[in-house]
């Protein structure tokens, strides 16, 4: 059995590439992570569900793979093209709170989404303002040829690099309007490196630095974490589609300057060789916007009932560079299909057990590798076509179906399927050997009944039965139905909340 290369969508050449890792046999991977002002609206969390699937399936072709996320925690303006009020300072302020109170609150809760869609956590969580020392050198590195210093604060000039824009495809005009117009730029699309402290000012973070009491500007954030703890050139930079018009660009140009770098013409010139970014979820209510009020986050799915791997499979059923729109009737499909799949391992489990088999013990990550000399029968060719969709730019769709199909098939030994559910769901990451029906009923917050009562009526309903006392049964039926309960007779299961 012989595996397909990995070709992934680089935006830089807008073109797909195969993955050709800096580093043989390893794969280092940079993801941009939330600024800790806000709860994360679940459009924020698909970025990860999305670098999660893709470190999947590097470890599935059998790199070893390190993965930074970084949190941020200071720098982060309230528009992303360098204007406004630091978004942590803002939040700080209006609730009355320390900052770093703030940013270690809305963190646990990023970490809290992050475990319930079942992203696996990276080799490190890099926080930024643990690295202001290296920020401050950083800077000083590339201050002399590069930037500029204003009352303001300093400033990159990006006419000092070959190729500025280039990964946006050009700074437009609208992509101008977003940049914040200060007196003494050279350029519209300069962007600062540091912010002073305004005169009179005090903020909750600021440090001293060459260029006066202050704090770094958003984008060298991820400059100095990426060099840092991968090294330039790394292999794999994501992040929202959002950040490939300024906040990416602005990376990239630093990373120039850093590294004495002239164009792009050689990828590794970016400081990563490979940038990829996910799609928009789209919400057409405009809930999604976290200045909405009771904008759509991952907890409002689970108050009104649904499991957060139904949004894990809604994500997985697109591919990451579509547009997915959310809707609550997608989410309820999506819902359905994964109980579904869950209803046929459950049903495989209960066959291995009957056999008197011993339990499926998984390694912790699949890799194709460990398939190939793994007796696969019947499954081979199922196999191959699974790894060439997920190849072919993390085909997630494809793949899906391949699995329904590995499911579907009949006179299988059930340990065997097992196996091959197991090693696809390496990918998909639902955790379906051990994920049942009872974890994806979800109680409503606004459900006023509970599961103790609501067995208790089916009891009462089960006693009526058996004395053929079928008004009291249907009456009992019939009362669970008004309360959102959907009572499944002959499912082992029992029961279900009505979404």
């Amino acid at each position: 059995m012989t595996d397909t290369p990995l070709k992934l969508f680089n935006s830089l050449t807008r073109e797909l590439e195969e993955f050709t890792p800096v580093h043989p046999g390893e794969a280092r991977v940079y993801s941009c992570g939330p600024t800790v002002y806000n709860y994360p609206h679940i459009g924020n969390m698909r970025a990860y569900v999305f670098a999660d699937v893709l470190g999947r399936t590097l470890s599935w072709k059998g790199y070893d793979l390190t993965h930074i996320i970084n949190i941020t925690d200071v720098g982060h303006l309230t528009d992303d093209g360098d204007a406004g009020e630091d978004k942590m300072e803002k939040m700080a302020a209006a609730k009355a709170q320390s900052i770093w109170d703030i940013a270690k609150h809305y963190t646990e809760a990023f970490w809290a989404d992050v475990k319930a869609l079942n992203i696996r956590e990276p080799a490190k969580w890099s926080v930024a303002t643990d690295y202001i020392g290296e920020m401050i050198d950083f800077a000083k590195g590339i201050a002399d040829q590069h930037c500029y210093e204003l009352d303001s604060g300093l400033y990159f000039d990006v006419s000092t690099v070959a190729d500025y824009g280039r990964l946006a495809r050009a700074v437009t005009e609208e992509g101008e309007g977003r940049i914040e117009t200060v007196a003494g730029k050279r350029n519209a699309a300069d962007f600062a490196i540091w912010r002073k402290t305004p005169a009179g000012e005090t903020r909750q973070m600021e440090w001293d630095s060459p260029w006066g009491k202050g704090a770094p500007g958003w984008h060298l954030e991820c400059s100095v974490m990426g060099e840092k703890l991968l090294g330039f050139p790394f292999d794999i930079h994501t992040g929202g589609i959002d950040h490939r018009e300024i906040h990416h660009p602005n990376e990239i140009a630093q990373n120039q300057a850093f590294c004495g770098c002239g164009g792009l013409s050689e990828a590794t010139n970016s400081g990563a060789k490979i940038w990829m970014h996910n799609n928009f979820l789209v919400e057409r209510s405009g809930k999604m916007s976290k200045s909405s009020g009771e904008f759509l986050r991952l907890q409002l799915l689970l108050d009104k009932g649904y499991h957060p791997l139904a949004y894990r499979m809604m994500c997985l059923q697109a591919h990451y560079r579509s547009e997915l729109e959310f809707s609550w009737e997608g989410l309820g499909a999506a819902l359905t299909r994964l109980k579904r799949i869950v209803m046929a391992v459950e049903n495989l489990k209960a066959r291995h057990a009957e056999l008197g088999s011993a339990s499926i013990s998984p390694p912790a990550q699949w890799t194709l590798d460990q398939l190939q000399g793994d007796g696969m029968g019947m499954f081979q060719d199922l196999i191959l076509t699974f790894d060439e969709a997920i190849s072919d730019d993390l085909n997630t769709p494809i793949a899906l179906t391949l699995l329904e199909q590995v499911l579907a098939k009949k006179k299988v030994s059930p340990g065997k399927k097992l196996e091959v559910v197991s090693a696809m769901d390496s990918i998909f990451g639902f955790g379906l050997l051990n994920l049942t029906r009872t974890d994806l009923r979800i109680r409503p917050k606004d459900a006023a009944i509970t599961e103790d009562e609501i067995e208790a009526e089916l009891l009462r309903r089960k006693q009526a039965r058996a004395a053929k006392d079928f008004a009291t049964s249907d009456a009992i039926r019939d009362s669970l139905a008004a309360a959102g309960v959907e009572v499944m007779d002959g499912d082992p299961l029992g029961w279900e909340w009505k979404l």
